[in-house]
């Protein structure tokens, strides 16, 4: 006889099997077969008429992921608050709204000396807590008025006088700068099928058309540039808005490939969903700009692999060889770490300076002196929320598309909403699943307490097992048992939590098949990074976020595992399959949730705790992000919630 506990520490591993890189080898598989049709769609392109399509293909593609682009019908209300002069230049601190009350915060350097219309350069900041008025990044802009360009740079989302958290009563945030708040609210996108960088592209499109308006500035040369999470947006920028001229993309353009065997996690914006899918490849960013001037700036010793920054800028260099512009594609290193250099910074102005002022002009960047952060703020406190009354962000905005999706939802009869959201389930869960036999091994048993205990493992579909374990009462030995299907957090290895449950069950005659889907439990992943499995950045994280560009996720592919286990009863021997009833607890218990919306074989369901809508998720403004990219189903809210797929479910909490 064995305890619970016991129990807890068996899986496939110890027999004749090793699940721990499993779900790693499969994603890596498919995303390797996808990278090879970009490849050979992006080397079938032969002529610029073939280039075109291409372009036009790939952004119309690439906007259509990103959830569309909101408007830009509303106005500006752009006002200047404020003035600091340099050497040979100002700044001028201007805040506009790129969506009604949504407030940026910009400085537009302005070379001395202007009589005409010129040349101008929209500064994108990476992932600094400071953005637009960090030391670094104003070298950068410096540099480049020096050149004689005029500079706009503002404030991305959660940055500079950005921060969406920020509490004006305790002058804090409740969700940290950058990173921690683009995925906290990048994580609420997702479910109404849009991505975080939608809003991303559009404030830098709103940059565009307040340069625009400008009377200093011509608007046909209007360049782009930043590094790291600014190089993110900068791409953002080549791929969805052609009045861009010149680009200058920085620490950033490598290839997906090389970056998902770094075992690295990306920002929210920075997962486009489904381009893997697509064929999309840095290529595709670089070529949409064809044969308009790319500067590539790179470092050699960055995160971002040096290896497919150069492949990814050799093999688009036919592409301008195509229109006689091979000169217009350039790639400039820095032998440091992650970083907008002061060489980079030199060669960004004097390739603006060539390309859209007409004169190569080389800055000195020595000679720079940056100044005191704060004073080029544009607000008196540092932060738009401290001071702007209805100040909005991405939050608030994503609130009005999930109330955009309900009500698009509910201008249907219930009966048709509950099939289109179903017929939308099903190809999620479907897609790109590759079948097998079960191929079941009964491994062990032993019992615990008064039940007999089996484990066993089975190929849920090609090259991906799941695992379960089987508790009978032993008052009933030999007898074919009805069944209830446990899906809880943690599966085998928290046997304990659900002690009483598991005999409560086994009490009532009925069999209880403990499942651990992909990935979890005892079958969970090694490690690819050193963040904790389940949060943040770590290895759950970049699997699903790979599973996003793939066109898949975590939840469909659970699902779909929870499904093969109806297939697995019926063949169980001593389980009778008639009567099977699913125990969903916990955040894992979405999986038999949604299973039982698609399968009629579960004839009844018990939901304990969980999510209790994917509404109510985006509605939070404080969640427990842990393990939260188990439950992410990008697209759900635009076909149907937890309460429209099944209505009948039982619910106990």
């Amino acid at each position: 006889m064995m305890s619970l506990s016991d129990f807890e520490k068996i899986s496939p591993v110890t027999y004749t099997l090793d699940v721990r890189d499993q779900l790693k080898d499969h994603i890596f598989a498919r995303s390797t077969e996808a990278f090879a049709r970009g490849d050979g769609a992006r080397d079938a392109i032969l002529t610029p008429r073939a280039l075109a399509r291409r372009q036009a293909a790939m952004r119309r593609k690439f906007i259509a992921a990103l959830g569309g682009l909101p408007s830009s019908n509303s106005p500006l209300n752009s006002r200047t608050v404020g003035e600091v002069r340099g050497n040979g230049f100002r700044i001028e601190k201007v805040i506009f709204e790129s969506r009604p009350k949504v407030y940026v915060t910009a400085n537009l350097y302005l070379p001395d000396g202007l009589d005409r219309p010129r040349g101008a350069v929209l500064f994108l900041s990476g992932h600094h807590e400071m953005a637009k008025h960090v030391g670094e990044y104003q070298i950068v802009c410096q540099c480049l008025v020096q050149a004689g360009l005029i500079v706009f740079a503002q404030d991305p989302i959660g940055q500079g006088e950005r921060f969406s958290y920020y509490e004006k009563s305790t002058g804090g945030t409740t969700v940290g700068w950058g990173v921690p708040e683009h995925q906290h609210v990048g994580n609420q996108c997702l479910p109404v099928g849009d991505t975080l960088a939608r809003y991303f592209v559009h404030d830098a499109m709103r940059g565009i058309d307040y340069l625009c308006t400008r009377k200093e500035v011509d608007p046909r040369r209007i360049g782009v540039t930043g590094n790291s999470g600014g190089g993110t947006q900068t791409s953002l920028m080549m791929l969805c808005d052609p009045r861009i001229a010149a680009a200058a993309p920085a620490t950033f353009i490598m290839n997906r490939e090389g970056w998902m065997h770094t075992g690295g996690c990306q920002d929210s914006e920075q997962v486009w969903p489904g381009m893997t899918a697509e064929g999309f490849d840095h290529e595709d960013i670089l070529l949409m700009m064809c044969p308009k001037p790319v500067c590539v700036l790179a470092v050699k010793y960055d995160f971002f692999p040096i290896e497919g920054t150069r492949r990814t800028v050799e093999r688009c260099r036919r592409l301008w060889k195509l229109h006689r512009q091979e000169k217009r594609l350039q790639l400039v290193e820095d032998s440091t770490t992650h970083l907008f250099t002061p060489k980079l910074a030199v060669a960004a102005a004097e390739f603006f300076s060539q390309h859209l002022l007409g004169r190569k002009v080389t800055p000195r960047a020595e000679t720079i002196s940056p100044f005191a952060p704060s004073k080029l703020w544009c607000t008196r406190s540092g932060q738009v929320r401290g001071e702007i009354p209805g100040a909005r962000g991405a939050f608030e905005e994503n609130l009005d598309r999930v109330r955009e999706c309900e009500r698009k939802r509910n201008a249907f009869p219930a009966p048709e909403r509950r099939r289109e959201a179903l017929a939308w389930l099903k190809k999620q869960v479907f897609r790109d699943r590759k079948p097998c036999e079960l191929n079941p091994r009964i491994y062990a048993a032993n019992s615990a307490e008064d039940m007999e205990v089996q484990l066993c493992y089975w190929w849920s579909q090609q090259g991906l097992t799941s695992h379960g374990l089987l508790f009978r009462p032993l008052a009933r030995a030999g007898r074919k048992l009805p069944v209830t299907l446990a899906v809880w957090d943690g599966g085998g290895s928290a046997l304990r939590a659900h002690h009483d449950w598991l005999r409560a069950t086994c009490a009532a005659g009925r069999a209880a098949l403990v499942l651990e889907t992909t990935g979890t439990g005892n079958i969970r992943p090694n490690l690819v990074n050193t963040y904790p499995l389940e949060d943040f950045y770590g290895s759950l994280h970049k699997f699903n976020d790979d599973l996003i560009w793939l066109k898949d996720s975590l939840v469909a592919l659970r699902t779909y595992d929870v499904l093969r286990a109806l297939d697995m009863i019926a063949i169980w021997p001593g389980l009778d399959d008639r009567d099977i009833r699913a125990y969903a607890h916990g955040l894992h218990g979405l999986y038999p949730r949604l299973a039982a919306a698609l399968d009629r074989r579960i004839r009844k369901i018990q939901v304990v705790g969980g999510l209790r809508g994917f509404g109510e998720l985006c509605r939070t403004r404080h969640y427990d992000t842990r393990d939260i990219f188990s439950v992410t189903l990008p697209g759900i809210l635009r076909h149907g919630d937890l309460n429209e797929l099944r209505p009948l479910i039982s619910r106990a909490r």
